[in-house]
Order: C-alpha cells, then sequence, then structure tokens
C-alpha cells in the first residue's frame, strides 16, 4: 500500500465545497485534475443530515440513523430552510421539527428546538455539515486554504448570505460564493476546448436551477437563468411517499397534497420519517429496475408489502419535471435561444438520474444530455477547480466567470412606483446609480427603499431593506440631487450607497435581508411580471401621474395666493375649474385622463404665468446695474442647466 505524506508546515491547499440538499462533498485539485476526498470508509458524499443528541452532535451517514428513532432532533434537508422565514407557510410543512417563534425584535429566521434544548437555525446547521467536510479535507490535506462553496443560481441575496455566514461559523475562509451550473461547466473543461452555447440543467435534492451559457475563448458569460429554489428529488420522495400510503391505507387519497405529511392520527414523526426513507431507497432502486417490492415495519409487529412500479413513480413526477420545463423555456427566451442553438446540455444533481428526468430533458432540448462525469460530484469539482484559480496555482488564469442577476433590484419612488436600477439578468459583479430628487419644499431627509422584484409597484415586489439619509438642509422641491448607488459583488451580494450632491452627506449600508423568498417565488414573480405587465404598466402611469398631478396641484395653490392680484376677470374660476378637474382625475384610474387635466390646467393658467413671470424679472433687476445683471443672467443659466440636467 503506497502512503501519501504531506508537509505540515505546507501552504494551505484551496478546496471546493458542493453545500448539497441531500448530499454535500469537498473536492481539490492535484496534478491539475479535480479529485473529491472520500472519509475513512471510502465514501465521497457526506449525507446532509445532523442530528442532536443531549450531549452531541452527529453529521452524516451515523446521523442519518437517528432519523427514526428521534425525527424532531434530527435535521434533513436543511438546505430548504436556508434564507426561508419564520412564518413562511410552507416552512413547517418541510419536516416534523419543533419551530420556534422568533422573539419580538429577533430577526425572522427559522429557529429549530432539538436535542439537549438547544435553538438552532439553518445557519447553525449548515455550519455543522461545512465543519464535517472542513475536517475531512484536513485529514486529507492537513491544511485547508481558500474555499469556494457553490450554491444554486435562483439563490436570492438572503440565501447566499446565509450560505457564506455558513461557511465563517465554520471556520472557513470562503474566497467566493459560486453558481452550481457555472461550476459544472468548469468542470466539464469547456473552458479549454469548448465554444458556443450550452444549458445546464441542475436537479438536486432540493433546488433546480436551469442556466445558459456563452462560452468564448475562456470566459463563461451566464445568459439567463432560471429555476425554483424548492423543487427537487425531496419532491419526488414526498410524492412517493404519500402515493404509498395511500396504498397502504394510511391515508385517503383525496387528502394527499405535495408536502402534506403533516400531523395525523396515523401518522407519527417517526412513520413519516420512515416512509419517506423508504420512498427514497424505491426511487433509487427504480432507476435500474421495473419495479420494486417495499417492506414497511408495523409497530404492532410484522410487515406490510407494497409493489411500486417505475410506471407509477414516473406518473407521480411528471407535474414536477413540467415545472422545470416551464423554467427551461423561459431561460431559452430569455437568452433569446432555440433550443436547437444549443450546443450542448449538461445534467447536474443526484435527480438527474433518474430515467425518467433524462428522457424529459432530451425532450425539451432535442439532444441527449452530457452526462460524462458524476452528476452529484460534478459541481464539486468545478468548485475546486475556480478556488485553485483564485489561490493562483491553476494552470489556467485567464478564465472569466460572468454571472447574472436572477431577479431586478430598485428603489421605490414617487407613488410607490419602482425605479428599477439593475435588471434581472445583468451580468454580475455590476454596478450602477440613479439621480432622484425631493417632491416637497424643506425635505430634510430621503427615505431609500430597496426591493427586488419584475412588477412595477412596490407593493407587487419584494422588500429587501430601508434606510434613511438625514441632514438634508431646506431646500425647495427639486433643488436637492440624491444620487444612489447599487453594487452588485461575484457572490451576487448587494450593498447600496446614497449620496446628496449638495452636502456631501452619504451613507452605504450592506443589503442584509433575514429571510429568503419562499417556495418558487422568484419563478412566480417572473409570471406575475408577464401575466400582469399591461396592468402594472397602467398602474405605474396612474400613480406617477397622480404625483404629478399634485406637485402642480400645490404650485398652483401657492401662485393664487402669492399673486393673486395678477388674475384678470374670470381668470380664477377658469383656473379653479380646471384645478378641481385635475384632483378629480387624480384620484380615479384613468392615466390619459390625468395627463389630459394637467394639459388642460396648463393652458388655463398660461397667461397668468406669464405676468408672474414679467412680475419677477422685473423684482429682479430693480435698482441693480448692468454689470450685476450680467452676473445674475449667467448664474441663472448655470442654474437652468443644472435644472435641465436633473430632468433628464
Amino acid at each position: 500500500m503506497l502512503f501519501e505524506i504531506f508537509d505540515p508546515k505546507a501552504a494551505p491547499r484551496p478546496v471546493g465545497i458542493d453545500l448539497g440538499t441531500t448530499n454535500s462533498l469537498v473536492a481539490y485539485v492535484k496534478n491539475d485534475k479535480p479529485f473529491a476526498i472520500s472519509n475513512c470508509d471510502g465514501e465521497v458524499l457526506l449525507p446532509s443530515v445532523v442530528a442532536y443528541d443531549d450531549d452531541e452532535i452527529v453529521v452524516g451517514t451515523v446521523a442519518k440513523k437517528h432519523a427514526f428513532e428521534r425525527p424532531s432532533d434530527t435535521i434533513v434537508s436543511v438546505k430548504r430552510f436556508v434564507g426561508r422565514g419564520a412564518d413562511d407557510a410552507e416552512t413547517r410543512r418541510l419536516g416534523p421539527y419543533h419551530f420556534v417563534a422568533p422573539a419580538p425584535g429577533e430577526p425572522n429566521v427559522v429557529r429549530f428546538r432539538v436535542g439537549g434544548g438547544r435553538v438552532v437555525n439553518p445557519v447553525e446547521v449548515s455550519a455543522e455539515i461545512l465543519r464535517e467536510l472542513k475536517s475531512r479535507a484536513e485529514d486529507e490535506l492537513g491544511r485547508v486554504g481558500g474555499v469556494v462553496i457553490t450554491v444554486p443560481a435562483y439563490f436570492d441575496d438572503a440565501q447566499r448570505q446565509a450560505t457564506k455566514d455558513a461557511g465563517r461559523l465554520a471556520g472557513l475562509d470562503v474566497l467566493r460564493l459560486l453558481n452550481e451550473p457555472t461550476a459544472a461547466a468548469l468542470a466539464y473543461g469547456l473552458d479549454k476546448n469548448s465554444s458556443g452555447h450550452f444549458a445546464v440543467y441542475d436537479l438536486g435534492g432540493g433546488t433546480f436551477d436551469i442556466t445558459t451559457l456563452l462560452l468564448d475563448d475562456g470566459v463563461f458569460q451566464v445568459k439567463s437563468t432560471g429555476g425554483d429554489s424548492a423543487l427537487g428529488g425531496d419532491d419526488m420522495d414526498r410524492a412517493l411517499a404519500e402515493d404509498m400510503l395511500c396504498a397502504l391505507g394510511w391515508m385517503e387519497a383525496e387528502k394527499a397534497r405535495p408536502h402534506s405529511l403533516t400531523p395525523h392520527p396515523r401518522l407519527s414523526p417517526a412513520v413519516v420519517r420512515l416512509v419517506l426513507d423508504k420512498a427514497r431507497e424505491v426511487k433509487h432502486a427504480l432507476t435500474s429496475r421495473d419495479a420494486v417490492e417495499v417492506q414497511v415495519p408495523l409497530s404492532t409487529g410484522g410487515e406490510q408489502h407494497l409493489t411500486v412500479t417505475r410506471g407509477r413513480f414516473e406518473e407521480l413526477i411528471a407535474p414536477l419535471l413540467e415545472r422545470t420545463g416551464v423554467a427551461c423555456r423561459r431561460a431559452l427566451r430569455d437568452a433569446g435561444l432555440e433550443a436547437s442553438q444549443l450546443d450542448g446540455v449538461i445534467l447536474v444533481g443526484g435527480s438527474t438520474r433518474v430515467p425518467a428526468v433524462r428522457a424529459y430533458v432530451e425532450r425539451i432540448f432535442g439532444r441527449a444530455p452530457l452526462a460524462d462525469i458524476d452528476a452529484e460530484q460534478v459541481v464539486a469539482y468545478g468548485a475546486a477547480i475556480q478556488a485553485d484559480l483564485l489561490a493562483g496555482s491553476g494552470p489556467r488564469q485567464d478564465v472569466l466567470l460572468l454571472d447574472v442577476l436572477p431577479l431586478s433590484l430598485g428603489i421605490e419612488v414617487g407613488g410607490g412606483v419602482v425605479d428599477k436600477i439593475l435588471p434581472r439578468n445583468t451580468t454580475i459583479p455590476v454596478g450602477a446609480r440613479g439621480s432622484y430628487t425631493t417632491q416637497e419644499d424643506n425635505q430634510t431627509g430621503f427615505e431609500i427603499h430597496v426591493v427586488q422584484g419584475e412588477r412595477e409597484l412596490v407593493g407587487d415586489c419584494r422588500s429587501l431593506a430601508r434606510f434613511t439619509l438625514k441632514g438634508i438642509p431646506p431646500m425647495p422641491a427639486g433643488i436637492a440631487r440624491l444620487e444612489v448607488g447599487f453594487r452588485v459583488d461575484a457572490d451576487g451580494l448587494l450593498s447600496v450607497h446614497a449620496k446628496e450632491a449638495t452636502t456631501g452627506l452619504e451613507q452605504t449600508v450592506a443589503v442584509k435581508p433575514s429571510y429568503g423568498l419562499d417556495d418558487a417565488a422568484v419563478e412566480q414573480m417572473l409570471l406575475e411580471a408577464l401575466d400582469h405587465g399591461e396592468d402594472d404598466l397602467r398602474a405605474r402611469r396612474v400613480a406617477e401621474g397622480r404625483v404629478e398631478a399634485g406637485r402642480i396641484a400645490l404650485a398652483t395653490d401657492k401662485a393664487l395666493a402669492a399673486d393673486f392680484d395678477l388674475l384678470e376677470a374670470g381668470e380664477r374660476d377658469a383656473i379653479m375649474g380646471a384645478l378641481g378637474e385635475l384632483r378629480a382625475a387624480a384620484s380615479g384610474s384613468d392615466p390619459s385622463r390625468i395627463t389630459a387635466k394637467i394639459d388642460t390646467l396648463d393652458a388655463a393658467t398660461q397667461a397668468f404665468a406669464g405676468r408672474r413671470m414679467n412680475r419677477a424679472i422685473a423684482r429682479a433687476i430693480s435698482g441693480k446695474r448692468v454689470d450685476d445683471l450680467s452676473r445674475d443672467v449667467a448664474g441663472a443659466k448655470g442654474v437652468e442647466a443644472h435644472l435641465e440636467e436633473h430632468r433628464r
């Protein structure tokens, strides 16, 4: 037997980690090739299961054995809880756990009460898995350096931040979060010998991603991304488990729904965990067999037998596959591609081992997918390659990874309208800014509301953060100038910078929302944006019209009060009538009517406005010399230029 001897003083080795829903693993690069690190039993995959006993924490294969005996103290598929809110209705359907509600003022994150009286959150549970992988890597390599951790491309800001926090909690130096589809492309070596458009179909235990990439001379540019942050092999297990329970007579068929394995007189947490485990075993067996006989032990002793066919299983998972198909078609459309224009399709994730999944992918894209590398190891391989490159030890230093934003980012402006600063599918890292001004006289602050989504109104998007820039000196409306800058780093994490130009006041915040999107929320947001596109645009026009109408009405009221003596006979009645019509239109929902009434008021006030201008000029030049007037005119032009630039 040959032993590899490592120098304890040698430089730390970079590694890549695939933190998966069902299984996780760690890999490194040796002699320019990636290798997965196994434990002392030769196992490469580490089950993503953490069991909490009264006096110890167990991770992996051993922890799985606790799931039946102590299901509430054994956290399975924790990735599905990462970034979720404690009040998310779907949260409590994902496992037989004891959830702890956050106290007033505490972050809205999921908390589990487990063995030993501990209360833990998904970040802490994920950190236990990462610690185990770190220990495995240290046993193999001696010292672990920088780490690249992969995440689903569709993970939102909260889920990415939670993953990064878990890495830090585990004592890892997280170099970067890498999208799983990009990692898979790296593992296939597409940067070295391929160019063209590729799709990565990534169906794991708890998440689904579909990504299209353009590869050109070592540049990985993501053209579009889509998917579902709560769809994967776990859902196949649940669908099959419910069907098995119905066949066994333990659940009424009409009560079976996705994720409906909730408390039931005959469904204790232990039974639920047992049937889910059996369903997973059946799913794996049906990969190579047409039928599987299942023996389910009874609490009264003995066993109950059941036969599950591949045909029945494929019938049960067909709706899940259709959900992936919707995302695939949208990703192709966003990238401006037809399926026939793709140069290859890569399979990623353990759930793509299911024959029905591979057949569905071939039908959707019209070509047999690439599956040369183990679908459960390919992402970790890519992460290891990227870690090696970032550490400066890889053979290729000219690989450039360009990912994209899954959803648009913007801020709330007048009338509850969203001004999108960074649209979805923008390549990251990226920065952009927008300029804004005050809506009221003597306004001394800006409240900045950061939102994420595709709809036109704030109420239909997701709130990410709020903060206030205070201390602005009182100025007339429209004079103060606020610049808001967005910066999204390579990990997809957002920071916002706000600065008031005339005073130099500024503030920067890292957007760290306390919870993430719920099941398929990103996909749903995109669907709603398409379904309600015309309605949203109309609502936006109404909101913007109301803001403009309010501004003009207020200015007219002030003008009438200040220079009422300039009004001619009958003019006041005409202006007040037009003003009343404008306010009535603004209370309605017809944007065209609001615009028309603004024009009517403008026509009614034109002569009055001209006389007011003449009076203002006369007052300005009274008692001044020609030289003074020249300077005032030059200054006025500068002000007008500034205002014109702001209006643009």
